[in-house]
């Protein structure tokens, strides 16, 4: 059986709320691991086989994978499901750019706003700027109430997770805004949160 190593209100949120798009929750065993907050609170738990303490990570049963994007494009082939579209659909290299995206553009560009380096011109030359990640997302939802268009999918779970942790990044487009709201209401969405209020008041 597969192994997440988790914790609440994390990366591995996302991840979570997957599997349960996936109807897969019970495919997997969920390890619940301490990890350090941003906040410098929590400890660094000597059970997680992550080699920087944090969560996600995945036991394939032959392998370790870390990595939220990695993860999920490896659970979606893995069983299948149409969250991600597999090699062949008309959708792969959509799904596959969003899902690279991600962590290669969009969070080094919030990171950059937080840290007060977003003007930076190896900043914004490397990785473009938050009003180019606006227009990205704005043109996208052009075509249809997802980032794939009429289909929701892990894409739309990991882009929007960013602005599920900090609202106030949310990109001032009407069309943005109602795409992050329907993310944030989607019942496997609901349900991580929930699932994670459980455990952290347990």
């Amino acid at each position: 059986m597969l192994t997440l190593y988790y914790s609440p209100q994390s990366r591995a949120t996302r991840v979570n709320a997957l599997l349960h798009a996936m109807d897969r929750v019970a495919d997997v065993q969920i390890r619940t691991m301490d990890i350090i907050r941003h906040d410098g609170t929590g400890r660094r738990d000597p059970r997680n086989p992550h080699p920087e303490g944090k969560v996600p990570a995945l036991d394939t049963g032959s392998g370790l994978m870390t990595e939220s994007n990695a993860i999920m494009l490896y659970l979606t082939d893995h069983f299948a499901s149409p969250m991600g579209p597999g090699p062949g659909h008309p959708d792969r290299g959509a799904y596959l750019t969003w899902m690279t995206w991600a962590s290669g553009v969009q969070e080094p560009c919030y990171i950059a706003l937080a840290g007060g380096y977003a003007d930076n011109a190896a900043t914004r030359s490397a990785y473009r700027g938050v009003t180019e990640i606006a227009d990205r997302l704005d043109t996208a939802l052009a075509h249809g109430p997802w980032l794939l268009g009429e289909h929701f999918s892990a894409a739309d779970l990991l882009v929007s997770s960013v602005y599920h942790w900090a609202p106030q990044w949310i990109p001032d487009r009407p069309a943005v805004r109602a795409w992050v709201a329907r993310c944030a209401a989607h019942p496997s969405q609901v349900w991580a949160d929930a699932q994670d209020r459980i455990m952290l008041a347990a």
